[in-house]
Parts: C-alpha cells; sequence; structure tokens
C-alpha cells in the first residue's frame, strides 16, 4: 500500500541531509583547535590566556563574517553562498598547520571564523525555502545535530592523527573534508523551483504555508527597526557563548580539573564522545518538540516558547557540577545534559526567524543573531581565558571552572525572560519597509 508520504516524495530530506553533512564538517573543523589544545600547550607554549585570545580572535571575524554573509547568502542564493563558505573554511582551517606560534594561529582562526559564518544563514534560509513551517524546526534540529555529530567524531578522530601523523596533519586531513561535500552539493542542490527531482506533490506541500516570495532586497539597517530582529540578537548574544564554551574548554576541564590523561585517548575521547552524543538527541529532540505541538494544534508562538523555556530549565543543574559526590561520570553527565539542552535551545531559537520573517530577510537576520552570538562569544572567550590563567597561577582552577558552569547554568533563563520582554508575542511581519 502507497502512503501519501511515499507519493509526495522526501527529496527534501535529502537536501536536509545536505546541509547536516555540511553542519558537521563545520564543527569538526572548528573543535580541532579545542582537541589540539594540550599539544599546543606543550609544543608551543601555548597557555590559557593566549589560547582565550585565539579563540577571541575566531569569534570577532565569526560576527563580522556573519554580517557579511546573511547579506550575501540572501544576494547570490543559497546554492552558490553556502559553496563558497565551505570552500573558504576548509582552506582555513588547514592553514592552521602552517602556524608556529600563537599570532599564527590567530590569522588561521580568524579566517575560518569569517567563512565558517556562511553555515548557519545558509542552512536556516536553505531551510525556508525547502520545508512548511511546520517541519521547519525538526529540520532545523536535524541539520544542527550535525554540530554534534561533528564534535563526537572530532575528539575520536583528532587524537588518533596527532598522535600517528602529528597534530599539523590533524589539522590539514579534517580541513580536506569538506571538499568532498563540495561535489555532491553541486550534484543534488537546486532551489525547489529549478529541481527536477522533486515531485509536483512535494513542491505543492514545500509551498503549503502560501508565503508569498519577494525577491527584492531588504536594506540591513532597516531590520534593526523591528523588535524581532532584537529578541533574536538578546538571545544568540547570551546562549552562544555557552556553547562555544563547551566546545573550547570542555576538553581542558577533562586535563585539569577532571585528571583525565591526553595521551590516554580512549579515555579523553570517550567522554567528550558521550556529551556530543547527547547534544545529537537534544537538538532533534527540541525541533521535534516544538514542531509536535505545532501538528497537535498549538500556536507557533507558544510551541517555540514553552519549548524554549523547558530546555532553558534543564541547563540550570550544570551549576552543581563542582560539587562535592558528583563524581566524574556525574560530572560528565551534568554537562550531557547542559549542551544537550543548548542544542534544543539553538533548534528553536534558529527557526523563530523564519517564523518572525518572510524568507527575503531569513539569511540577514540570521546573521544579525549570529554576529551577536559570535560578538558575545569573543567577549566571553576572552574572560574565561584571562579568568582562566589567574585561578591557575594561584593554583585553584577549578574556582575558575564553577564560576563558568554558574554563568552557563544561569544564561538561558536570562535570555528567555529577555525575549519575552522585547516581543511578547511572535508577531510575523508580513511587509518589510
Amino acid at each position: 500500500m502507497t502512503t501519501a508520504s511515499q507519493t509526495m516524495g522526501r527529496y527534501r530530506w535529502t537536501i536536509c541531509a545536505l546541509m547536516f553533512f555540511a553542519t558537521t564538517i563545520n564543527y569538526i573543523d572548528r573543535q580541532v583547535i579545542g582537541i589540539l589544545k594540550p599539544f599546543l600547550e606543550s609544543d608551543l607554549g601555548i597557555g590559557e590566556a593566549e589560547y582565550g585570545y585565539i579563540i577571541t580572535s575566531f569569534t570577532i571575524a565569526y560576527a563580522i563574517g556573519l554580517l557579511v554573509a546573511g547579506r550575501l547568502i540572501d544576494w547570490f542564493g543559497t546554492k552558490i553562498g553556502y559553496a563558497f563558505s565551505l570552500l573558504g573554511w576548509s582552506l582555513a582551517a588547514a592553514a592552521h598547520a602552517f602556524a608556529k606560534a600563537p599570532f599564527g594561529f590567530g590569522v588561521a582562526r580568524a579566517f575560518l571564523g569569517v567563512f565558517e559564518a556562511g553555515n548557519f544563514p545558509s542552512a536556516i534560509k536553505t531551510t525556508a525555502e525547502w520545508f512548511p513551517k511546520k517541519e521547519r524546526a525538526l529540520a532545523t534540529g536535524i541539520f544542527n545535530s550535525g554540530a554534534n555529530i561533528g564534535a563526537v567524531f572530532a575528539p575520536l578522530l583528532v587524537p588518533l592523527i596527532a598522535e600517528n601523523m602529528g597534530w599539523q596533519w590533524a589539522f590539514i586531513l579534517t580541513g580536506a573534508i569538506g571538499l568532498i561535500w563540495l561535489v555532491f552539493w553541486f550534484i543534488y542542490y537546486e532551489i525547489p523551483e529549478k529541481q527536477k527531482r522533486l515531485s509536483k506533490e512535494e513542491y505543492n506541500y514545500i509551498l503549503s504555508d502560501n508565503e508569498k516570495e519577494d525577491k527584492t532586497q531588504v536594506a540591513w539597517v532597516s531590520l534593526l527597526k523591528y523588535r524581532q530582529t532584537w529578541a533574536f540578537f538578546t538571545g544568540k548574544f547570551l546562549t552562544d557563548p555557552i556553547w562555544w564554551f563547551y566546545l573550547y574548554w570542555i576538553p581542558s576541564w577533562l586535563a585539569k580539573v577532571q585528571g583525565v590523561d591526553t595521551s590516554q585517548f580512549s579515555r579523553f575521547g570517550l567522554p567528550l564522545a558521550v556529551i556530543y552524543s547527547a547534544t545529537t538527541i537534544g537538538s532533534i529532540s527540541g525541533g521535534w518538540l516544538s514542531s509536535t505541538l505545532i501538528r497537535r494544534g498549538w500556536q507557533v508562538y507558544r510551541a517555540r516558547s514553552v519549548t524554549m523555556l523547558l530546555f532553558a530549565f534543564t541547563v540550570v543543574p550544570i551549576v552543581f557540577i563542582q560539587f562535592g559526590g558528583v563524581g566524574f561520570w556525574g560530572a560528565v553527565a551534568l554537562v550531557s545534559l547542559a549542551a544537550s539542552s543548548h542544542q534544543a535551545w539553538s533548534a528553536n531559537i534558529f527557526t523563530t526567524v523564519s517564523d518572525m520573517f518572510p524568507k527575503k530577510a531569513v539569511g540577514s537576520v540570521t546573521g544579525i543573531g549570529g554576529m551577536a552570538g559570535a560578538a558575545g562569544g569573543a567577549l566571553f572567550a576572552a574572560f574565561t581565558g584571562n579568568l582562566l590563567s589567574f585561578f591557575e597561577k594561584q593554583g585553584s582552577i577549578k574556582t575558575g571552572y564553577t564560576v563558568l558552569f554558574t554563568i552557563a547554568g544561569s544564561a538561558y533563563l536570562l535570555a528567555w525572560i529577555l525575549m519575552k520582554i522585547i516581543i511578547p508575542k511572535m508577531n510575523r511581519i508580513e511587509n518589510l519597509d
């Protein structure tokens, strides 16, 4: 018996798979430096403060890149914009292998940030083009889970390469993965209007929201007058830095606070794999939950808001991570829960952009919010590096991590409250001035 879904076709999920693998590659390339941090400390003498500044160079460049990326993707379209972004960040990732000092890593990291900025504006705009509203959060959760898969593979793959071939080859080989993706992107991707593999029934389903596509360009500055833009800006500014803290400093926390021997790669990689595997569940379940509520008749705003509040609360237990009696795997479990909750939150906050804005502005607004998250990340990275450097010199680096985990546990509730104040109701903007 043929189901309606089979008759309609599922090519849109092929597009989702392409976004998933691009995001996986994005995070493998992004996370390599965090895993290699112990190697860089021993080989090049890069301490906590210097490492913080290297991460800051990435996040500042990422913030600037997001402003440009969102605009260019709205202008050139997702096919060319996504491909150019991925090619650029793959080459920048490989360039880290040739750095000999903190300054060189900072330069390579800045180029990586500029080009990696294109991933999420491209993916969010692609989702708006290829999925009706009731499926966008799920599709976003799936492609966003690529960040977690990348974060799982990186700690399993990178230490082995570094041990057997040298840390330079870890940057080169992971950077080369993106070139393979480009081949599949150009073979399988087109916008729905031009995609010959798409059935008429699926095409009509994709456009079932009856959103009118306006191709005129929106002045970037004009988007700043909308409260919806500032709500997204605020949420990203406060919560993105926490994810980057998990990404860049959890390996160091395992080594310096939990006492994991980085030379024992199975022991070092396993807890990282557990943490980032859990985030995959969070990303997909967060998107699934709000999408399910919408299919059951909930208003879009209420479904997103309730889902985000739920996961804001499930981050809070991480503040207890440094308390006595938690134990090693208990601490890993708390980080896993918090990081998983972040990705569930992220799947929904990203989708609010296409909920509130017409398609022509999605890339630009996503870029603005991403810039805010990166700016917050830059400030938090510099703060983190100097805070940990200070406490490390005092012989109490655990105290520094206690401060950071407390901040992490409260950031999401604060963001949710402020977003609620800015936009009590998530009204959609139909006509941009």
